[in-house]
């Protein structure tokens, strides 16, 4: 290997204002909530006519909670479960960091199940457009990702690998570059072109099982260069947890295609 960058220490509090404290972290969540809020009320004056732009403003503080109490719960289940168990106190520290995208993700399908049923709005309409809209907020939590030097890859000798503070001496795949490229970027772009068209619009469940699939696919792929939890390793063989997560969305996301290409499902009105 020629070139390696190497990152510098950059402190996770953006800014401090008395009691006040702003992280990076934080900021990218707020990022991605509003952006994604201001683009799903765009998405439902254009496209909808069962879901209002006051049904998504009221719904913005749904996705808050189920994003972080749901991200919060998943990676206390799924990566640090007997040590939460042993310091039940450290459950509620989350500015020490520890969040799961699955854990949020299910969270705010619970949420946003709750709050369509309550808005009597088809469950399936409203997981379309929130579908569009949340490859924006994992694109900005991976860059967060990448800021903090935290869920790097693994050690290469690529031309662009980056040498991190917390990674020891050896050069490493920017992995967190690479997931908010396939994972934010470019499922973004994948979801907007094909809601451009009428027939998928019709076909409810298509676009957020296409998020599924298409999440699942890039996260496991990306999970080939990102370095295993040190106190997981990896689950099975060359298995990730990443991976384990990811694999019933794939198949979730593939049943909710098939059983949307069978039918045109015309918008009801509210």
């Amino acid at each position: 290997m020629t070139f390696a960058f190497t990152f510098p220490t950059i402190d996770p509090v953006l800014f401090e204002i008395g009691p006040v404290v702003i992280r990076w972290y934080a900021l990218a969540y707020i990022a991605g909530l509003l952006l994604g809020w201001q683009l799903m009320r765009r998405l439902a004056r254009a496209v909808s006519t069962q879901i209002t732009e006051i049904d998504v403003d009221d719904f913005l503080v749904w996705a808050t909670a189920g994003v972080i109490l749901g991200g919060r719960l998943g990676y206390i289940l799924f990566y640090r479960f007997d040590y939460y168990i042993e310091n039940p106190m450290s459950m509620l520290a989350v500015w020490q960091g520890g969040m799961s995208f699955h854990g949020g993700f299910l969270g705010v399908i619970v949420a946003a199940f709750l709050f369509a049923r309550k808005r009597k709005i088809t469950p399936l309409a409203f997981g379309d457009l929130m579908a569009c809209v949340a490859p924006i907020g994992i694109f900005f939590g991976r860059l967060a990702n990448f800021i903090n030097g935290e869920l790097m890859g693994r050690v290469t000798d690529v031309p662009w690998a980056v040498i991190f503070p917390r990674g020891g001496p050896d050069p490493r795949h920017p992995s967190q570059l690479y997931e908010a490229g396939l994972e934010g970027i470019a499922l973004f772009v994948v979801l907007m072109i094909i809601s451009r068209s009428e027939i998928v619009r019709r076909r409810h469940g298509t676009r957020i099982g296409v998020f599924m699939v298409g999440y699942g696919l890039a996260r496991s792929f990306v999970e080939l260069f990102r370095e295993p939890d040190a106190h997981l390793g990896f689950i099975s063989g060359s298995m990730t947890m990443g991976q384990l997560l990811s694999l019933p969305m794939l198949l979730i996301g593939a049943v909710l295609i098939v059983q949307a290409s069978r039918k045109d499902q015309p918008a009801a009105g509210k």
